[in-house]
């Protein structure tokens, strides 16, 4: 039994060594037909590097015959399945560009879109990827408005936005934390998170960045110097009014209710800041 195993594992070897033998002759070969068949075949198989190996020396050679054009977009796919997407999206790119007409037109611009996709960093790095995924996929759906695959390139672009959005939310989050520290941190906590409403209005994050705005208002008026607190806590109302009227059943509605409340004792009834010190729940 142990002869038996031992015979077969010399004979998976002695195959191996003969499929790179073969693979090493076809790297010295200059039978660019045979290359480029070959190319193909370890497509086929999944065997990718050995294919991109091969499609990088045949763009050039192949280029004004009918395979140069298949050649470019198989070499995209190689990267794009070897998860190389960088490499994928430039060569993608290059595709639609030279062939504009082409066969794999429309595959290419989704594909150089989707690798973009896949390639974007988590929201706290940054987002220049993102912006330019989004860019391609746009154009995609510009280019192909029918396309059976504009559904899944429109998921990918509300995606993107909301990593966006969440970067955004991130530094507006930021901004409260430090509160006055080295400057007026609660004014930039509003500006970042009403940009990102004014830019991303269906965002699923538009409710935390509501009342997010809401708790930098109550801080921004605390802080206030005593001629700007009735102007800055009535602007705190009237973002909780807002509050309120676009999430009456908030999960933040009892915060934003002591908020409120909190201001108002201020305001009507002579209160001071310093009987309504206690901090925001967050």
């Amino acid at each position: 039994m142990k002869k038996r195993t031992l015979i077969i594992a010399l004979l998976t070897a002695a195959m191996g060594l003969t499929s790179c033998g073969e693979y090493n002759k076809l790297l010295k070969s200059t039978d660019y037909e045979y290359k480029y068949e070959a190319a193909k075949a370890y497509f086929a198989k999944g065997q990718y590097n050995r294919a991109a190996t091969l499609l990088n020396e045949l763009i050039a050679i192949l280029k004004g015959t009918p395979n140069a054009e298949e050649s470019l977009y198989m070499l995209g796919m190689c990267y794009y399945n070897e998860e190389d997407y960088q490499t994928a999206a430039q060569t993608f790119i290059q595709y639609y560009q030279v062939y504009p007409r082409g066969t794999y037109a429309e595959l290419a611009r989704f594909h150089a879109g989707k690798a973009l996709f896949l390639d974007t960093p988590e929201p706290r790095l940054d987002q220049t990827s993102t912006y330019k995924a989004i860019e391609e996929l746009q154009l995609f759906m510009e280019y192909y408005s029918q396309s059976p695959k504009r559904e899944e390139a429109q998921k990918m672009i509300f995606e993107l936005q909301d990593k966006l959005v969440m970067k955004e939310y991130l530094s507006a989050k930021l901004y409260y934390n430090l509160g006055n520290y080295m400057g007026n941190n609660y004014q930039s906590c509003v500006i970042t998170a009403q940009n990102a409403l004014n830019d991303y209005p269906y965002t699923n994050l538009r409710e935390d960045l509501s009342i997010l705005i809401l708790r930098a208002k109550y801080e921004l008026a605390f802080y206030s110097v005593d001629e700007r607190k009735p102007e800055r806590y009535r602007e705190t109302i009237d973002e909780y009014y807002a509050f309120k009227n676009e999430f009456p059943e908030s999960k933040y509605i009892k915060e934003a209710d002591r908020i409120f409340q909190k201001a108002q004792n201020v305001l009507g009834e002579g209160g001071t800041d310093e009987e309504n010190a206690e901090e925001t729940e967050e």
